[in-house]
């Protein structure tokens, strides 16, 4: 896994802007859950520790945006702005029009879409500059049938560097893509078990040539 890296002086801005609640934020997952399940996947937000394992993998210093799909709260987002990862660089399409103010207020800069990340070509189109960095997805992709969650993954590397990261994370013992499935096309390593969050979750990154 790359090494974690931190500014200080970056995080001292970070701080200064995002003051996130954690019990707010768990709330709001909880009411968004109760209501579209499918869509949110999860009753909590992702942990610190599983967000900045998800950013690591990406390197601030390769040109184009961001995409995060799926961002929620803005946990992962956080952790990308503290790897070093500019707001202005950051597209951020989320489906769930509360959490898409809330990011818009949480962080100034990032441009946020309210889109489907399924669609991930219509959602971003419009704001993509150039070919993305790379692209980082806290959807529950296990909620949605195989051949769906690898069109989302053709399509966001279409839309990115060659050999630019896919992160995803999951709770399952099992990759989202499985392994037979990427053969020949992509390469597809997973990090070691975040146990520190919760429940204890594992990050999948998937590149292609």
């Amino acid at each position: 896994m790359p090494p974690l890296r931190r500014s200080s002086a970056k995080a001292s801005s970070v701080n200064a802007k995002v003051r996130r609640d954690p019990l707010e934020d768990e709330a709001r997952f909880l009411k968004s859950w109760l209501e579209r399940p499918l869509v949110t996947g999860s009753v909590t937000p992702s942990g610190k520790m599983l967000a900045r394992t998800m950013a690591a993998y990406v390197d601030p210093a390769v040109p184009g945006q961001v995409i995060e799909i799926g961002p929620g709260t803005g946990p992962v987002t956080e952790a990308l702005i503290r790897r070093g990862v500019a707001p202005e660089r950051l597209v951020l399409i989320e489906f769930n029009p509360d959490f898409c103010t809330l990011l818009k207020r949480r962080f100034p800069g990032v441009t946020v879409v309210r889109g489907d990340a399924y669609d991930i070509r219509g959602s971003v189109g419009a704001v993509l500059t150039g070919p993305a960095a790379a692209t980082v997805s806290s959807l529950p992709l296990f909620t949605k049938p195989l051949e769906q969650r690898l069109d989302l993954l053709n399509t966001a590397h279409d839309l990115m560097h060659p050999g630019a990261p896919f992160v995803q994370f999951t709770y399952a013992v099992v990759p989202p893509i499985p392994a037979r499935c990427a053969l020949g096309s992509y390469t597809a390593s997973g990090s070691n078990r975040v146990w520190l969050n919760l429940p204890p979750a594992r990050v999948w990154v998937y590149r292609r040539p």
